[in-house]
């Protein structure tokens, strides 16, 4: 029998901190944000899910969810509510609430936030070959530039892909990041 996970509550919500089974609200969970980037919700806590990567993330007009990237596992998206922009493989393409984007293994992407109001974009990715030195990387994209979302220089070290934005740090839910 697999026993329940281990859930601790903080001033900054609810994160899961042993394995097991669990249900947690994303209202009362933690969430990562910084101004001017999207805020994130990652249901897996403390300990990382061993075979999918799973969060939400809300993302204001112009907000991208990541840097412009490749992975060597695949990356599947739903927008659950709002718009926004997906940048793949150097081409724009807009999406809406109920779109569905797959990114096979090795597609260069990322999702910005696009009309007037949040968006809300559920986020899965496999993690069979997207751990360690292989993971994947950070091309250098024009599309993705133009729109804050992408590197100047090529890199497969999140850390330098990153540098130039305000880090993610743990924050209790706002309402204004999920739709009612």
């Amino acid at each position: 029998m697999i026993k329940g996970a281990e859930l601790l509550a903080s001033s900054t919500g609810t994160v899961r901190t042993g394995e097991g089974w669990f249900v947690l609200n994303a209202r009362e969970a933690r969430w990562s944000h910084a101004l001017g980037r999207s805020a994130v919700c990652e249901f897996e806590g403390e300990v990382p899910f061993e075979q999918i990567g799973i969060n939400l993330s809300s993302l204001n007009p112009g907000e991208a969810m990541a840097q412009y990237h490749w992975e060597a596992d695949q990356e599947d998206f739903l927008v659950l509510a709002g718009e926004a922009l997906l940048i793949i493989e150097g081409e724009e393409h807009p999406i809406k609430a109920w779109d569905f984007v797959h990114c096979p293994p090795g597609a260069s992407h990322v999702i910005v936030g696009a009309g007037n109001r949040r968006c809300v974009v559920l986020a899965m990715g496999a993690r069979d070959r997207s751990t360690g030195d292989d993971w994947g990387a950070y091309p250098v994209d024009p599309v993705a530039l133009r729109h804050g979302a992408g590197v100047d220089r090529e890199t497969s070290i999140p850390a330098e892909a990153y540098a130039g934005l305000p880090r993610r740090r743990p924050a209790a839910f706002e309402p204004s990041w999920l739709p009612e």
